[in-house]
């Protein structure tokens, strides 16, 4: 099978680690230094199911609750990493933003997204609990995990889970394996 070509945008605020994760996953190392980014493209092979895919990410500028969403991250995108900090309340706040705008641009009920809570490495300046991700990752029908790119952990799951929803979201995946009455 050929590789399929996935685009994937990580969007969040501000200093909640976007390009870490990005870096992390890409590169397999974390980056202690905070340099802002303007906009990064990173890319990756990796097989999923049998699947090669072949991931564009686009590691964004921090957003605000004031940002305009920009178009180009509505467009030839086939999923989202939305990403806040579990010591911000701020960033939390505006990954809502975000995905009220997603929504908005794109005209679409449902998105193929995964709520990210980072830093879990800094669990003793937690102000986010995992509750309240677990229940906003509901509201939205979206996967919810949460990260500590410094410690490698669960940052593969991401972009993994993420190509699995968008192509249940393509129609691509069957999901009767776990129906019990079909």
């Amino acid at each position: 099978m050929p590789s399929k070509q996935r685009k994937i945008a990580v969007m969040g605020y501000r200093s909640v680690g976007k390009s870490s994760l990005s870096i992390q996953f890409v590169e397999g190392q974390f980056v202690d230094s905070y340099d802002p980014t303007i906009e990064n493209t990173f890319t990756k092979s990796t097989r999923i199911n049998s699947q090669d895919y072949e991931l564009k990410l686009v590691d964004t500028a921090g957003q605000d609750e004031y940002s305009i969403f920009p178009s180009q991250y509505s467009i030839d995108v086939h999923g989202y990493v939305l990403v806040y900090s579990i010591t911000s309340a701020k960033s939390f706040d505006v990954v809502k933003s975000i995905y009220e705008k997603l929504l908005d641009i794109t005209g679409k009920e449902h998105v193929p997204v995964v709520l990210v809570g980072n830093k879990t490495d800094l669990h003793m300046e937690r102000t986010i609990l995992y509750d309240d991700g677990r229940r906003l990752a509901d509201e939205w029908k979206a996967i919810f995990l949460e990260t500590s790119a410094k410690q490698h952990s669960s940052v593969s799951e991401i972009f993994h889970i993420l190509l699995t929803e968008i192509e249940k979201a393509d129609g691509n995946v069957n999901e009767k394996a776990n129906c019990t009455v079909c």
